[in-house]
Protein backbone atom coordinates (compact mmCIF):
# COMPACT_ATOMS: atom_id res chain seq x y z
CA UNK A 1 0.00 0.00 0.00
CA UNK A 2 3.14 2.36 -0.13
CA UNK A 3 2.94 3.11 -3.77
CA UNK A 4 -0.34 4.94 -4.13
CA UNK A 5 0.34 6.68 -1.15
CA UNK A 6 3.74 7.96 -2.64
CA UNK A 7 2.52 8.65 -6.19
CA UNK A 8 -0.36 11.09 -4.41
CA UNK A 9 2.74 12.30 -2.38
CA UNK A 10 4.40 13.01 -5.68
CA UNK A 11 1.17 14.36 -7.74
CA UNK A 12 1.18 17.12 -4.44
CA UNK A 13 5.01 17.80 -4.26
CA UNK A 14 5.31 18.58 -8.06
CA UNK A 15 2.06 20.64 -8.35
CA UNK A 16 -0.25 18.05 -10.00
CA UNK A 17 -2.86 17.41 -7.64
CA UNK A 18 -6.54 17.40 -8.82
CA UNK A 19 -8.00 21.13 -7.63
CA UNK A 20 -11.64 21.70 -8.29
CA UNK A 21 -12.59 24.08 -11.05
CA UNK A 22 -14.35 27.17 -10.60
CA UNK A 23 -17.33 26.75 -13.02
CA UNK A 24 -18.27 30.89 -13.39
CA UNK A 25 -14.69 31.13 -14.19
CA UNK A 26 -13.19 28.26 -15.32
CA UNK A 27 -10.54 28.84 -12.67
CA UNK A 28 -8.82 26.14 -10.43
CA UNK A 29 -9.06 26.76 -6.97
CA UNK A 30 -5.85 28.22 -5.58
CA UNK A 31 -5.44 30.19 -8.88
CA UNK A 32 -4.84 34.06 -8.83
CA UNK A 33 -4.94 36.05 -12.21
CA UNK A 34 -7.24 36.03 -14.98
CA UNK A 35 -10.19 33.31 -16.21
CA UNK A 36 -8.89 30.01 -18.54
CA UNK A 37 -12.31 30.56 -20.28
CA UNK A 38 -11.94 31.38 -23.47
CA UNK A 39 -12.63 34.95 -24.47
CA UNK A 40 -15.82 34.54 -27.09
CA UNK A 41 -17.05 32.29 -24.04
CA UNK A 42 -16.37 34.86 -21.23
CA UNK A 43 -17.80 37.71 -24.17
CA UNK A 44 -21.04 34.75 -24.65
CA UNK A 45 -21.46 34.89 -21.03
CA UNK A 46 -21.47 38.32 -20.96
CA UNK A 47 -23.68 38.75 -23.98
CA UNK A 48 -26.38 36.41 -22.53
CA UNK A 49 -25.72 38.58 -19.22
CA UNK A 50 -26.28 42.26 -20.54
CA UNK A 51 -27.87 42.25 -23.35
CA UNK A 52 -30.24 39.37 -23.74
CA UNK A 53 -33.19 40.84 -22.43
CA UNK A 54 -33.63 42.76 -25.65
CA UNK A 55 -31.02 41.27 -28.07
CA UNK A 56 -30.78 37.35 -29.62
CA UNK A 57 -27.09 37.04 -28.74
CA UNK A 58 -27.34 33.33 -30.36
CA UNK A 59 -27.01 31.78 -33.55
CA UNK A 60 -30.61 31.78 -33.72
CA UNK A 61 -33.87 33.10 -32.11
CA UNK A 62 -35.33 36.50 -32.35
CA UNK A 63 -34.90 39.33 -30.33
CA UNK A 64 -36.97 40.40 -27.22
CA UNK A 65 -37.28 43.25 -28.37
CA UNK A 66 -38.30 43.40 -31.82
CA UNK A 67 -36.14 46.86 -33.02
CA UNK A 68 -33.04 44.92 -31.08
CA UNK A 69 -30.79 43.86 -34.03
CA UNK A 70 -29.43 40.38 -33.58
CA UNK A 71 -25.77 39.93 -32.53
CA UNK A 72 -25.44 37.37 -35.05
CA UNK A 73 -26.16 39.92 -37.69
CA UNK A 74 -24.39 42.56 -36.50
CA UNK A 75 -21.40 42.22 -39.42
CA UNK A 76 -23.68 42.86 -42.32
CA UNK A 77 -24.25 46.53 -40.70
CA UNK A 78 -20.86 47.47 -39.52
CA UNK A 79 -16.93 46.33 -39.30
CA UNK A 80 -17.60 44.51 -35.66
CA UNK A 81 -13.75 45.12 -34.78
CA UNK A 82 -14.97 49.12 -35.11
CA UNK A 83 -17.92 48.28 -32.15
CA UNK A 84 -15.13 48.21 -29.45
CA UNK A 85 -14.67 51.86 -30.11
CA UNK A 86 -17.86 52.63 -29.31
CA UNK A 87 -17.85 49.87 -26.79
CA UNK A 88 -15.44 51.68 -24.79
CA UNK A 89 -16.58 54.97 -25.13
CA UNK A 90 -20.15 53.82 -23.87
CA UNK A 91 -22.65 53.53 -26.69
CA UNK A 92 -25.46 55.60 -26.30
CA UNK A 93 -28.17 55.48 -29.16
CA UNK A 94 -30.35 58.26 -28.08
CA UNK A 95 -33.61 56.08 -27.27
CA UNK A 96 -34.90 55.00 -24.21
CA UNK A 97 -35.04 51.25 -24.38
CA UNK A 98 -31.17 51.00 -24.95
CA UNK A 99 -29.52 51.85 -21.56
CA UNK A 100 -25.55 53.42 -21.69
CA UNK A 101 -23.50 51.36 -20.39
CA UNK A 102 -19.96 51.16 -20.00
CA UNK A 103 -17.70 47.88 -20.09
CA UNK A 104 -13.92 46.89 -18.96
CA UNK A 105 -11.48 46.35 -21.53
CA UNK A 106 -11.55 43.09 -20.84
CA UNK A 107 -14.83 42.61 -21.41
CA UNK A 108 -14.78 44.32 -24.82
CA UNK A 109 -12.76 42.36 -26.17
CA UNK A 110 -14.66 39.27 -25.10
CA UNK A 111 -17.71 40.70 -26.18
CA UNK A 112 -15.98 41.52 -29.61
CA UNK A 113 -14.07 38.02 -29.82
CA UNK A 114 -17.79 36.17 -29.31
CA UNK A 115 -19.03 38.91 -32.26
CA UNK A 116 -16.64 37.89 -34.86
CA UNK A 117 -17.41 34.34 -34.04
CA UNK A 118 -20.92 34.03 -34.10
CA UNK A 119 -21.21 36.48 -37.34
CA UNK A 120 -23.45 35.04 -40.49
CA UNK A 121 -22.29 35.66 -43.91
CA UNK A 122 -23.70 38.54 -45.58
CA UNK A 123 -24.95 36.39 -48.60
CA UNK A 124 -23.23 38.87 -51.10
Amino acid sequence: MRHPAAIVLLLVLTGCAVRPVDPLTGAMSGESGGSTLAAEDRGAAYAQANCAGCHAVGLSGESPLPAAPHFRDLGQRYRVDDLAEAFAEGINTGHAAMPEFVMSTEENSDLIAYLKSIQTPSGN
